[in-house]
């Protein structure tokens, strides 16, 4: 799966460029996620064996767009800063499992049942 994305060059010219290797595969975990359910960065970087939570989300900010970019989320299951209402939108269509806010806020994931084990397919506490 080669992806390509449209770069610069060091003068400013652009053109396509090929993803980073390690992009390559984060992409490909996020588009392993079912509709649904979510990964933290750092289940994505645990499955992969390398990196971190910051790589992943790294490599969400830049490439990301190309992929269900709101299916890989933050541990504590709080929406992308800037991004909640697209998706919100989102887990609302996927029927992604949401808590409300205590203070009628922005919902959050309902991370112990919208987590996925990737590994066996199963979703944890359901």
């Amino acid at each position: 799966m080669d992806r390509v994305t449209e770069d610069r060059d060091p003068a400013g010219r652009s053109g396509p460029a090929a993803l980073p290797e390690y992009a390559e595969r984060v992409l490909a975990v996020a588009e392993l996620i079912p509709p649904g359910r979510v990964l933290t960065y750092g289940d994505v970087a645990e499955w992969l064996g390398g990196g971190g939570p910051r790589q992943v989300g790294r490599v969400m900010a830049l490439y990301g767009a190309a992929v269900p970019w709101w299916r890989v989320v933050r541990a504590d299951g709080a929406l992308l800063p800037g991004h909640e209402r697209r998706a919100l939108a989102r887990y609302r269509e996927e029927g992604t499992p949401l808590r409300e806010s205590g203070r009628g806020g922005v919902p959050r994931l309902a991370m112990a049942r919208a987590r996925w084990d990737g590994r066996t397919g199963v979703t944890p506490h359901t």
